[in-house]
């Protein structure tokens, strides 16, 4: 929610049965209340543009799973479905004849029967963090297409991707999105308490708009009604969106790990004086995205000699895996110098699949396996909100809902502005716009309340930074206003005095 309950301030063309609960003393939330107003005022009308931004690129993202179907229809699916599938090891060499001087690093059978099998590839004068696939058809092993990805999302995926988290911008631009992302949870909790909080004729009026009001009573109608319906969806939003963030995404790190909640894997080192057969090609660097965990150096591995040995080959090791009970949505990271294969399941619709094991590519053995059944709960939390935000868990389901908070909050800042309009002072003859809660709010709240939410707000600004900044910058701009204004009405007075 952005402006909500913030433009309700008892002004003479304020709405007497819809304005606030009668205080009943000093402290709790008749207390509370004037700050609150406050503060959603300022947040909603300063990060409002922010969030309104968020909002937009991320519908965009939402409908780019669907969009990409349409437009890769081509590499992402056969022509004619055929009874049985080709080796792995055919297709792989099909990928190599059609992009030659690419370097295999991981291969991704088709999740279904219509689906092509994608053979992802380390090219020279890729833009780091980017690889070459290369669309096979599993039955003929013709090769549909090459695109540049970056992790599992195509071209316009991953275009838009970057443009809801960065609008392009590169590192600088991150902070727009983190910045949305640590003040969206704020502002829509704030004002699903302003909202609570209200008088009202009627129950209904909570959770519905009330249809027979009329001007800025039924923009704020509106305007908290559906804040109400959406302070679930956009505090998740926040939350995991948080959690890849620059700085407070690497504070949410840290705290996981302290915790015990820190996303395990799976080891694919080999056992000392075994090797896999690398063809000379050594060690795999990581691809962004994070499909090819299990080929990060280790201390010292630099120093450790190829050591050729029998491979089993692609084929041998998914049926170990498969045999593993490893078996839905495969991605197999080949072998890099002292390591072996890594085959993981990423179906992540529920129910997930997100099993994997690391085969040893001289005899087939499993060398490891991890199981998300026995993953942290926090990790578990984490790769499920993740999801969530985008847009994987419930497939088309999931992005529908995305779509329709995007909206949403659009809307909420659109008639967070409209009320800010509607409240300026009709009677005076210079062009103004509605004003704030009255300054002087913390002031009047009891010590019991007070301490404790000056803590709190500086622990949770030391957490998430960007919010603490922030809000600091508005502190200090409210506070040199307040000064100046002081000043302008001890002038005003000295002359009147004067006069």
């Amino acid at each position: 929610m952005s402006l909500d309950e913030a433009q309700d301030v008892r002004t003479p063309d304020a709405d007497p049965d819809t304005t606030a609960v009668p205080r009943r003393s000093r402290s709790g939330w008749a207390a509370l209340r004037p700050l609150l107003l406050r503060m959603h005022f300022y947040a909603g009308l300063l990060i409002a543009p922010l969030l309104f931004l968020a909002a937009a690129t991320g519908l965009l993202y939402a409908g780019s799973w669907q969009a990409e179907k349409i437009l890769y229809s081509d590499e992402l699916t056969v022509s004619r479905v055929g009874d049985s599938a080709l080796p792995l090891s055919a297709q792989v060499e099909a990928a190599k004849s059609a992009a030659p001087g690419g370097e295999v690093v991981s291969v991704w059978p088709g999740p279904d029967a219509e689906a092509t099998t994608r053979v992802i590839m380390e090219k020279p004068g890729l833009p780091e963090g980017e690889t070459l696939t290369v669309f096979v058809d599993p039955y003929t092993a013709e090769v549909r297409g090459q695109l540049a990805t970056s992790g599992d999302a195509l071209p316009l995926r991953a275009w838009l991707s970057e443009f809801h988290s960065s609008l392009q911008l590169g590192e600088f631009g991150r902070n727009y999105s983190e910045m949305a992302a640590s003040w969206m949870w704020v502002v829509a909790l704030g004002g699903l308490a302003l909202w609570i909080g209200r008088r009202r004729r009627r129950r209904a009026e909570l959770v519905l708009p009330d249809r027979t009001a009329t001007g800025r009573r039924r923009t704020l109608s509106w305007h908290g009604a559906v804040g109400l319906w959406s302070v679930a969806g956009l505090v998740v939003l926040s939350a995991t969106g948080l959690t890849w963030s620059k700085y407070a995404g690497e504070n949410i790190g840290q705290l996981q790990d302290r915790l015990g909640g820190a996303t395990p894997s799976v080891s694919a080192k080999l056992k000392p004086g075994a090797g896999a057969a690398d063809g000379g090609r050594g060690h795999l660097p990581a691809v962004a995205g994070g499909e090819h965990a299990g080929h990060t150096m280790g201390p010292g591995e630099e120093m450790q000699p190829a050591a050729p040995t029998a491979d089993i080959g692609l084929d041998k090791a998914v049926a170990a895996a498969r045999a593993a009970g490893v078996t839905e949505e495969l991605r197999i990271t080949l072998p890099a110098k002292g390591k072996g294969y890594v085959i993981k399941e990423q179906d992540k619709q529920v129910p997930v699949h997100l099993d994997a094991v690391a085969v040893d590519p001289a005899d087939g053995e499993v060398i490891d396996e991890l199981r998300f059944a026995d993953y942290p709960l926090l990790a578990k939390m984490t790769r499920f909100g993740i999801d969530l935000h985008m847009g994987r868990t419930f497939g088309l389901a999931n992005q529908i809902a995305l779509a329709a908070l995007a909206v949403a909050v659009m809307f909420l800042v659109f008639w967070g502005y409209r009320m800010w309009w509607l409240r300026r002072p009709t009677k005076e003859r210079t062009l103004s716009v509605g004003r704030a809660q009255p300054r002087g709010a913390s002031r009047k709240l009891p010590v019991a309340v007070l301490l404790p939410a000056a803590a709190v707000t500086a622990v949770v600004g030391w957490f998430v930074p960007l919010l603490g900044i922030s809000l600091v910058v508005f502190l200090v701009i409210d506070v040199a206003l307040g000064l100046v204004a002081r000043r302008r009405a001890a002038a005003g007075a000295a002359g009147a005095g004067g006069a």
